[in-house]
């Protein structure tokens, strides 16, 4: 910087200098003093300048030095040295020297400021960055805690859908905060649909709903846990019913209730089965409760039927040597019929113990039915109309005859007396077939196929306590003495005896229907009527041993034999038998004998000697069977049978039949 002419001011200089350094063209501080000492070096007078932050000379500048202080207030920068070469020259341009000085304070100060300013820049960049990273770090750590915290969260929610138990968190109104996947299945719910719903008017079964959320209220207010354990039924959109058992807690954060935490487990296939159970337990119930009973009537039946026999036996032997017009001919003929309707009695005793001997042989029901119609309208009565609705294309059943009359008789009498004035029996054959599914929903049918014979009345109906004792033997709503409580309970004895199964509706007041499934026949062979076709011849010359171990029907059988003209052996016991059998070794055309005996049964009696006997035939007489000589009351093919009582012309043609070689089988 130069100085051409002497009328160049100072000032100039002083507002160049300002200019460049607010442009940023003056040097850093250090050199910025330098940068001005060598401008005032080129004002007149002045040989050399500089500036020095400490004072550098004495405190009595020598001559021809003059130290202007560079200062601005209280602020010190130190000073510029002068050396005057030439003072006259010097003298006019002092003042402006001195305010360029003071130029160079201001501009120290400024670059002061502008220094700290940077290194406050400096060091706020520098946190900035630290904390920049810092910060960068945390949402690092925290993206990576909440990724981890995401899939822990999924991990509980996959544990939770893959539970076989409903799990649902509710909050302290009832409202659904978490319900797993189990719990939507069995709702038909969507967990988006479930959150946020009332759970008591979602699923909890309208009956049970305001005592299960009055439990909830007073365990959330309580803060305990008085419903932990309780069974109740959910139900779905579709309306149907599943029965739960829940668990449940109340659910506290920080010490403080906030709803409810609960787990339940479909139970109902566990109370379908137990309730199956119990029925299947009420059934052998009363299937071993009949079952008793029927061994009861089997062996009253028995007894009674032996005492018939020897009453029967003499009556008839003695009505035989008595003169018709004499009185005691027909005090005989009342014991006569009187034996013969107790006789009846015990056939049905017989027929509930499923006992009676029967000969089944292939029928055509609606030809069975048919047959008996006129009977039947005889046996109701004119005030009650009968109707005959016989099915097409019947199958064939198998069992003896009379027993399809005694079913009809007995349910049609029932139904007549379930009939006030007038009114209206139907009976109605078809064809049936249950498979397991319908066997499963209805308790006590059977799979098959199943001819169905049934009987309606519209009389007065039953209520339930009755249609749980109907076929219980002397069981009846008749008044006294007008019925023996046996039909039903003879009937039921039939058809089981027949494979068969009955099945009862009925309503107070809106009639009676007994519907009788007999399984369908599907074999070729019929067996004949144990009523053989061969006319019974009355007399004969044939030996006969006659085993029994009731002296007085052995006695009544022995006379009744030989009034026909047979020889007559007789023993008491089977040892006997066997012993009079020895002595009399191929001279006995007939056994008969009793088939329950002490020490050995007839079968096996008639096996001990048969050897001896070559042309032997052998007929069995009983009270009942004891399944002894029939399997399930049916008779073995080619066994020979009478049941007790038995009449003198009854007996004679049983056993002229039997000699004869007639086949029942």
């Amino acid at each position: 910087m130069t100085f051409p002419d002497q009328e160049l001011r100072a000032d100039v200089l002083a507002r160049l200098l300002l200019i460049q350094s607010m442009a940023g063209q003056l040097p850093r501080t250090e050199a910025l003093a330098d940068f001005v000492c060598r401008g005032l070096a080129q004002v007149p007078g002045i040989a050399h300048a500089w500036h020095a932050a400490e004072t550098e000379l004495p405190v009595a500048a020598p001559a021809g030095v003059e130290r202007v202080p560079v200062r601005l207030g209280a602020h010190h920068y130190g000073e510029v040295v002068l050396r005057i070469a030439d003072p006259d020259r010097y003298r006019p341009y002092a003042p402006y020297v001195a305010n360029l000085v003071v130029m160079l304070a201001v501009m120290l100060q400024e670059r002061g400021q502008r220094t700290l300013q940077e290194a406050y820049q400096e060091e706020l960049e520098r946190r900035v960055a630290e904390r920049t990273r810092e910060l960068s770090e945390e949402v690092r750590e925290r993206r990576t805690a909440e990724a981890q915290a995401l899939a822990e969260k999924r991990r509980a929610e996959a544990y939770l859908d893959i539970a076989e138990a409903l799990i649902l968190e509710l909050d302290a109104d009832g409202r659904i905060v978490v319900l797993n996947q189990r719990g939507c299945d069995l709702l038909g719910v969507t967990p988006d649909a479930a959150r946020g719903q009332d759970w008591f008017e979602l699923a909890i079964a309208p009956e049970e709903r305001d005592a299960v959320r009055a439990v909830f209220e007073r365990a959330i207010a309580a803060a305990e846990n008085p419903y932990e354990y309780y069974d109740s039924a959910i139900v779905d959109r579709s309306g149907a019913r599943r029965v739960l058992a829940w668990h449940n807690i109340v659910h506290r954060v920080d010490g403080r209730v906030v709803g409810s935490l609960s787990s339940g487990i479909d139970i109902t296939a566990r109370q379908q089965a137990e309730a199956d159970k119990r029925a299947l337990e009420a059934q052998l119930r009363d299937a071993q409760k009949l079952e008793s009973l029927g061994r009861l009537a089997g062996g009253v039946a028995h007894d009674f039927n032996n005492m018939l026999a020897v009453i029967l036996g003499h009556a008839e032997l003695a009505i035989r040597e008595t003169d018709p017009d004499a009185p005691l001919y027909r005090d005989l003929e009342e014991i006569l019929e009187a034996a013969n309707r107790s006789s009846d009695l015990t056939r049905q005793l017989l027929a509930f113990a499923r006992r009676q001997i029967v000969s089944p042989r292939v029928l055509d029901l609606n030809e069975a039915v048919g047959g008996m119609l006129k009977m039947l309208r005889r046996l109701i009565g004119e005030d009650i109309d009968l109707a005959w609705m016989p099915g097409a294309r019947l199958w064939p059943v198998e069992m003896d005859p009379s027993q399809v009359d005694q079913i009809l008789a007995n349910l049609c009498v029932n139904a007549r007396d379930a009939i006030a004035d007038v009114g209206k029996i139907t009976i109605e054959t078809h064809r049936q077939v249950f498979d397991e599914d319908y066997c499963a929903a209805h308790a006590n049918f059977r799979t098959g196929e199943y001819v169905k014979l049934s009987v309606s009345d519209d009389g007065c109906g039953m209520d339930k306590a009755t249609l749980a004792q109907i076929f219980e033997p002397f069981f009846t709503t008749k008044a006294y003495g007008k019925g023996t409580g046996l039909g039903l309970a003879m009937v039921h004895g039939v058809v089981h005896q027949n494979n068969g199964f009955v099945n009862v509706y009925s309503e107070p007041g809106a009639g009676t229907t007994f519907s009788v499934y007999l399984p369908r026949y599907t074999g070729t062979a019929e067996r004949s009527a144990l009523d053989g076709a061969v006319e019974p011849t009355p007399t004969g010359l044939e030996t006969i041993l006659v085993v029994e171990d009731e002296p007085a029907i052995l006695v009544v059988a022995t006379k009744m034999l030989r009034l026909q003209g047979y020889t007559v052996l007789t023993a008491r016991n089977a040892a006997e038998a066997i012993r009079v059998s020895n002595e009399n070794a191929g001279g006995i055309d007939l056994l008969l004998t009793d088939v329950v005996m002490p020490e050995m049964n007839g079968r096996d009696l008639a096996k001990h000697v048969a050897p001896l006997h070559a042309s032997m035939k052998v007929l069995f007489m009983s009270g009942y069977t004891a399944n002894v000589i029939a399997h399930q009351g049916v008779l073995d093919p080619g066994t020979h049978f009478i049941q007790k009582p038995f009449s003198v012309q009854s007996l004679a043609a049983k056993v002229r039949e039997v000699l004869d070689g007639v086949d029942d089988a």
